[in-house]
Order: C-alpha cells, then sequence, then structure tokens
C-alpha cells in the first residue's frame, strides 16, 4: 500500500515519561513510574496518523544501538520504517510529570551527530516517495552535524515534485526554511507565537501581531499557517481569510505531543478536497483535543476525532 503521508524525523528521540507526585528542584524525587516510547516530532505525527487510518512511512535516522523501541511502534502501528540505521544511540529525551499540576519539564539530551551523506541518504529515500499532492511533514530540530538548511533543502525537493510540504520546526530551521524563494516555501507552517518570533525578528505580543505575521507568510506564498496560542486556541491563516479555533473545553493532564496531533490533524485534512479553512481546524484541533485525552502522545481515538469535530469553536476574524 502506497503511502498517502510522508513523515521525516532527522533528530529522534526516545522519550522516557517519568510521573512525579511533585517536582521540587533540589530535592530527592521517588517516581511513581517510568515508561520509555518511541518519540521525536514526526513519529508522533506518525503515530497519529495510523490511528487516524492514513497509509503513512516513517523516514529519518535512528541509532542502531537502541531502534527497538522505534521497530515496535512502527510494527505495531502498520508505519512502513523507512528510516535510516547509523551507528549510535537515538538520543533520550526525560519528561518528568508533575502528577499535582499536570506540568511537565523536559530535559532534551544530546542525540546522534549527522553528516550531509546521512542527509544525502533521507532524501534518496524520499525521492522514491514523492508524487503531486502528497503531504510530507517536516518535524522537529536538527540534530548536530547538519546545517540550519537542512529541512528547507528536504522542503525545496519535496516541493519541486509537487508535494505538500508541512513544516513544524523551530530557531534557525525555521528561518532558513521561510526565507527561501516563493516557489521553495513549505505549504503549510505551523509555528508558536516564540517560534514565529524568531522568523519576524521582532515580538508578536498579542493575536494581531501574529495575524500580521501570518498573513505576511501568505502573502509570500505559503497556502496556510497555523499558529499555536496555547490556552487561547490555534490561529488558522490561508489566502480565503483567518479564523481562531478553540476546544470547547480545556483538557487536563500533560500537554506533550499535542502539537504533534494537531499537525497530524492539519495532514489528514489535506487529505480531504472537500474540507475548507475552518474544516480543517476543527480536525486539527479534534485531533489535539483527542490526543490530551488518551494520555499517550502517540495515541488519539477516530470515533472522538470525529465526536468533537463539530464541538471545535470557530471566531472568524475576517
Amino acid at each position: 500500500m502506497s503511502a498517502r503521508v510522508v513523515t521525516v524525523t532527522l533528530n529522534p528521540a526516545i522519550d522516557q515519561t517519568v510521573r512525579l507526585v511533585r517536582l521540587q528542584p533540589g530535592h530527592v524525587h521517588r517516581a511513581r513510574s517510568s515508561r520509555d516510547d518511541a518519540g521525536g516530532k514526526g513519529v508522533n505525527v506518525a503515530a497519529c496518523l495510523a490511528d487516524w487510518g492514513v497509509p503513512t512511512t516513517a523516514l529519518g535516522a535512528l541509532g542502531d544501538g537502541n531502534d527497538g523501541v522505534f521497530s515496535a511502534l512502527f510494527a505495531e502501528r502498520r508505519i512502513a520504517d523507512g528510516c535510516l540505521r547509523i551507528p549510535g544511540h537515538t538520543r533520550t529525551n526525560i519528561k518528568l510529570v508533575e502528577e499535582a499540576s499536570g506540568e511537565t519539564t523536559d530535559i532534551n539530551l544530546p542525540g546522534l551527530s549527522l553528516c550531509d551523506a546521512d542527509l544525502d541518504a533521507v532524501s534518496g529515500r524520499l525521492a522514491t516517495l514523492l508524487q503531486p499532492g502528497l503531504p510530507v511533514v517536516l518535524s522537529g530540530s536538527l540534530p548536530a552535524g547538519l546545517p540550519a538548511d537542512a529541512w528547507a533543502q528536504l522542503q525545496a525537493q519535496a516541493g519541486a515534485a509537487g508535494a505538500r510540504v508541512l513544516l513544524d520546526t523551530s530557531g534557525d530551521a525555521l528561518v532558513a526554511a521561510l526565507s527561501g524563494a516563493q516557489g521553495a516555501l513549505p505549504y503549510a507552517v505551523k509555528p508558536n507565537r516564540h517560534e514565529l518570533e524568531a522568523w519576524t525578528g521582532t515580538p508578536l505580543p498579542d493575536r494581531s501581531a501574529l495575524l500580521a505575521a501570518g498573513q505576511a507568510l501568505v502573502e509570500r506564498g505559503v497556502a496556510l499557517v497555523a499558529i499555536s496560542m496555547g490556552i487561547d486556541g490555534a490561529l488558522f491563516i490561508d489566502r480565503s481569510g483567518a479564523l481562531v479555533a478553540r476546544p470547547p473545553r480545556l483538557a487536563q493532564g500533560s500537554t506533550v505531543g499535542a502539537g504533534d496531533a494537531m499537525v497530524a490533524g492539519i495532514a489528514a485534512a489535506l487529505l480531504e478536497p472537500s474540507l475548507d479553512l475552518a474544516g480543517g481546524a476543527r480536525m486539527a484541533t479534534a485531533f489535539s483535543m483527542s490526543r490530551l485525552e488518551s494520555g499517550d502522545a502517540r495515541r488519539l481515538d477516530p470515533a472522538q476525532v470525529r465526536k468533537w469535530t463539530g464541538d471545535v469553536l470557530i471566531e472568524r476574524l475576517d
């Protein structure tokens, strides 16, 4: 079965989730539980899409010393495994979840160092999958050893083949990917406030400033901009207008993976040509809501998504 979505994760991680009653810096803690999961933003996206029933291929680079947790996830969820294996160990991200408040403290350890040859190998595998209209999700940070324009390179490759790139990254990698010529820009991008400020180089203190920055990207040629605003929902902008999508209620618990689920929802919406901006925003928000409800960064319930899509609150700004 050919892939309907491709995800690329160049800096994956094993998420070690440690649950504590309360996190107190400077104190010794006794954990309530601990578990290891295959992680990385693109891996999370692929898992959510698999739950939705979308045939998905995961590309990227994994250390051959501890890839078992990834191989198990891909096999269990029927995600096609196109990841490189390179010598070494994939990094571990420690997530300290405070049960009393639901807050999560992240400690991201150093990971693998990739080289240009590794990026070329990922590009070669991507080339065999590209086709017009294919959603290609480029997610997460870049590992040591790769240039800041690594995502921009893959983005230009996919765009030249007619694929629709959905970019979710930050820092210099985001700036580089949004600084290209119009034909080399992503089809869609999902920054948060701070990530968008890095691109504009100016503070974006309120919704009006975020809207103006998003509209500037649309004017430059990005078809869809989705800006995460935390508890204030998400701002969705395309050439038809702009709107804010909000869940009908605030979810409890860890928000880890909620943004990745939203990216998965945007990718799934791209496969539904009948959906307009509001329809896509509803689906993306419902994906995120279901992820929060599941308590697992790699899980969502399709029945919940279908039920909650109609409950998402839409505020049109045009």
